[in-house]
């Protein structure tokens, strides 16, 4: 097992940090508010390359359908599936992913903050990389998952809401480990399961989270169920501390489940991704967590339906799954 020079950073030190807000992912309101239930909104994979980078191009909003849905929650949150950069050469890979800097406008419209913990932000190089993570701030995206370090990338992105301090935590899960941050590199986060549950201690412990939520990239594509490994790694996961889990990479949605009544929500398929045609890789969930400071106290999934240029839409009487504090299993909603 791999031991990062990240986990011997003296804790004294952590804490010194966050408490003179070094952790450049802190985001505190100006003023309290009293406390009330916080949503939160989560997207799966967001490619902003292809035809809808060129919907972008042609001054269209890919997001303009889901922004009630999306504008309806106090944090909005996607998996940033691609580079946006202008700098970089193309990895030796099927397929690259580097969109154009504008088309960070509108997902900054809809969209507070995106996971880099993917299979693609390495696409064209670490030049590129860096280049995004410049765009992302003077854009005011909040960004987790990745960083200019393995420092950065581990860091968990905390905003408060109501009263309520929300971590959220971003993992790569899926080979080649190749673009994974080191101590003096940028990168992307790698879910090393040691390191994963000291990252979700330290969320509480250090960085004061009332509730804790890893965004996984994991999975095998196209596999409607999640696999052993994810099913492992979600519960290490509660275990150590998170309030619920939320995964995506496979293209397609997964099952769900709750262990020890926290909702693990594997897979949320494509929400913005050209290059597909069958109806399980063209549908896709929005995740609305409810949450309170004993965690989520409700979830809902709404449908998207990705056109033939991978651009989502609503689909509000398709049903799927939810569920609420008091139930005993998760049910199935539509119609809303």
């Amino acid at each position: 097992m791999t031991r990062h020079p990240f986990r011997h950073l003296a804790r004294p030190f952590i804490l010194a940090a966050a408490c003179l807000g070094l952790a450049v992912f802190e985001v505190l309101p100006a003023h309290a508010e009293p406390e009330r239930a916080v949503t939160l909104a989560f997207a799966g994979d967001i490619v902003l390359d292809g035809l809808p980078g060129k919907a972008i191009e042609q001054g269209r909003d890919p997001f303009a359908s889901f922004a009630r849905i999306l504008d309806s929650a106090d944090l909005r949150i996607g998996n940033l599936e691609c580079v946006a950069a202008t700098v970089g050469e193309a990895e030796d890979k099927i397929y690259t992913f580097r969109a154009h800097p504008r088309t960070l406008v509108p997902l900054r419209r809809h969209f507070d903050a995106v996971s880099l913990a993917n299979n693609h932000s390495g696409d064209f190089g670490r030049p590129a990389f860096g280049e995004m993570l410049d765009l992302l701030g003077k854009q005011g995206i909040l960004r987790f998952g990745g960083g200019r370090n393995l420092r950065e990338a581990h860091a968990p992105l905390i905003v408060e809401r109501h009263g309520l301090r929300i971590a959220l935590l971003g993992y790569d899960e899926f080979l080649p480990r190749n673009f994974e941050a080191d101590y003096d590199a940028p990168g992307v986060a790698w879910s090393e399961d040691e390191q994963v549950v000291d990252d979700i201690r330290n969320a509480r412990a250090v960085y004061r989270a009332d509730v804790v939520i890893p965004f996984m990239h994991w999975g095998w594509e196209y596999e409607r169920s999640a696999g052993m490994r994810q099913r492992q790694l979600a519960r290490a996961m509660i275990d150590a501390g998170a309030d619920a889990v939320v995964g995506g990479h496979p293209h397609v949605t997964q099952d769900v489940e709750h262990y020890k009544g926290k909702p693990i929500i594997y897979s949320l398929g494509n929400f913005l991704m050209d290059g597909f045609e069958d109806e399980d890789t063209t549908t896709g969930w929005v995740l609305l967590l409810e949450l309170d400071r004993h965690g989520v106290r409700r979830w809902d999934t709404r449908v998207a339906r990705l056109d033939s240029e991978g651009i989502p839409h609503p689909a509000p009487e398709a049903k799927s799954p939810c569920w609420k504090r008091g139930l005993a299993e998760v049910t199935q909603c539509g119609n809303r």
